[in-house]
């Protein structure tokens, strides 16, 4: 009855148009929607480890190979993903803002995907997509709703948008939006001590045998140390079990006989956490894998042109026979006068409590990045990330000057070039900056341009203000830490500085 009402509450204020009528007849939408993972899928060109299921997607979908995040950190890429708008356009850019006393809002029409689908009569719903554990999933629950989800989002938002954890709640006939949220890379967090038993255990469980860490392909940018090859081989095995869980859903689907008239689109929202990856603009840390599956949708296609994933957003309305609000930043990557993006667009911020801000524009060969705080090192003091046994090693290698010579300037260079241009196809890895070559002195000028273009088409916002960094910060310190506390401190000095 609850459906009912607001459907007619809708329609009576012109809302929603003529489609609505006939929800019932709409595909159902399941995002899988992965954490700190980048695109290392057989389908993607992965050859250590295989991933039968998400290569099934693939096969039976349309893959994109070149889609990007707008930002290379959970909660801004999150509340981007939810709007269809980019993060700066809408405040939420800063990672876990709004989280103190001053909060964040959604400028006026800006609302959330869920409560759209949810007065077109979607039961919404964002968990883990298995029928018996249907909340399980890694932190960040929907605000004020326990049992649900991940959400993550920056900005304010009534939690009532989502119905439950489960498409298995819904009213009968009852068309459902899933947001699938899974840990991904964040499976093999914490010390690697002690991942044997709890992280390593699961996967000789699941597969019989753990990856080889002596098999692992590295990028260039990296050292062969030992530590980097375990880490990266529990990595890939995080891919493993979230290749394994993602096909649990699809079998889920089809057992329940909503496979094929449910939309299911297969993305990550960020790339691998490591010292180039995550919290960066390079494709370490915005490339992700992008699978379409459905109603509609090519088999065994492969799209090359440039998407954002915020093109998700207005993907999913349309599919749902909803208009795309003319406030959307996202594109209807399927739309039937559908335009390919010339350019694709990136940000990062603050993260944490580590103060920054590079933005970035792609085209479809070059990757220019403009460092807003080109005085500061690439990896600048950051509690979260300097935990992590990785950037230990790092650290105790570069201190003991053992490291490579590129990757010594890469990561641990004491200050950064303001302009960075790579040729993404003779560098996928962007290891060799081409911003003071003369030869490409024409090309850095017009990216250059167009970014100024598109920071001001977007709104780029000002500097966070210091009451603002304050107000999130005491969040953090709610529990005493030294090491953020001293952070806080080295970042307010530079501020002062001018760096």
């Amino acid at each position: 009855m609850k459906r009912f009402l607001r459907g007619v509450l809708c329609l009576i204020g012109g809302v929603l148009p003529l489609a609505t009528l006939h929800a019932a007849e709409r595909p159902n939408v399941l995002w899988f929607v992965v954490d700190d993972m980048s695109a290392n899928f057989s389908c993607y060109g992965e050859t250590t480890i295989a991933t039968p299921r998400v290569d099934a997607l693939a096969k039976e979908g349309t893959r994109f190979t070149r889609a990007y995040v707008t930002a290379p950190v959970c909660s801004p890429c999150r509340s981007a993903l939810i709007t269809g708008m980019y993060q700066t356009t809408i405040g939420a850019h800063q990672h876990r803002s709004g989280r103190g006393e001053l909060k964040i809002r959604l400028p006026e029409g800006v609302e959330p995907i869920p409560a759209i689908l949810q007065r077109a009569g979607y039961h919404t719903c964002i968990g883990s997509g298995l029928a018996g554990n249907p909340a399980a999933g890694k932190g960040g629950k929907a605000k004020g709703r326990s049992g649900l989800g991940k959400t993550d989002y920056n900005f304010e938002y009534d939690p009532a948008i989502y119905d439950g954890a489960d498409w298995s709640t819904r009213d009968d006939g009852q068309p459902f939006f899933m947001q699938v949220q899974l840990a991904g890379g964040k499976l093999r967090e914490g010390p690697m001590e002690k991942r044997e038993e709890k992280f390593r255990g699961k996967v000789r469980e699941a597969f019989g045998a753990t990856t080889d860490p002596a098999k692992v392909v590295l990028p260039p940018h990296y050292p062969r140390d030992p530590v980097l090859l375990q880490d990266w081989a529990d990595y890939l095995d995080s891919v493993r079990l979230t290749d394994r869980h993602v096909g649990d859903v699809i079998d889920r689907l089809k057992a329940e006989g909503l496979l094929d008239s449910t939309l299911v689109v297969f993305m990550t929202d960020h790339g691998i956490s490591h010292a180039r990856g995550k919290q960066f603009l390079y494709d370490e840390g915005t490339h992700i894998p992008f699978v379409v599956r459905g109603p509609g949708i090519a088999a065994g296609a492969v799209r090359e042109d440039l998407v954002e994933h915020i093109d998700l957003a207005a993907l999913t309305l349309a599919a749902a026979g909803l208009e795309v609000p003319d406030w959307m930043q996202g594109r209807d990557l399927f739309a039937k006068d559908y335009q390919p993006r010339t350019e694709a667009f990136a940000a990062r911020d603050r993260c944490d409590e580590t103060v920054e801000k590079i933005r970035s524009l792609r085209t479809d060969r070059f990757l220019y990045i403009r460092n807003f705080h080109p005085q500061r090192p690439h990896l600048q003091p950051n509690r979260y990330k300097d935990a992590k046994d990785i950037l230990i090693a790092l650290r105790a290698a570069h201190e003991a000057g053992t490291l490579p010579p590129l990757t010594e300037q890469l990561l641990f260079a004491p200050t950064r070039p303001a302009e960075e241009l790579y040729d993404t196809r003779a560098d996928p890895w962007q290891n060799h900056n081409l911003a003071d070559d003369p030869a490409h002195a024409t090309t850095l000028a017009e990216l250059r341009g167009k970014l100024d273009a598109k920071l001001v088409a977007t709104k780029d916002p000002a500097p966070e203000s210091e009451a603002v960094y304050d107000s999130d910060m005491a969040e953090y310190l709610k529990k005493p830490d030294s090491i953020i506390e001293a952070n806080i401190a080295q970042m307010k000095l530079w501020a002062a500085e001018g760096k």
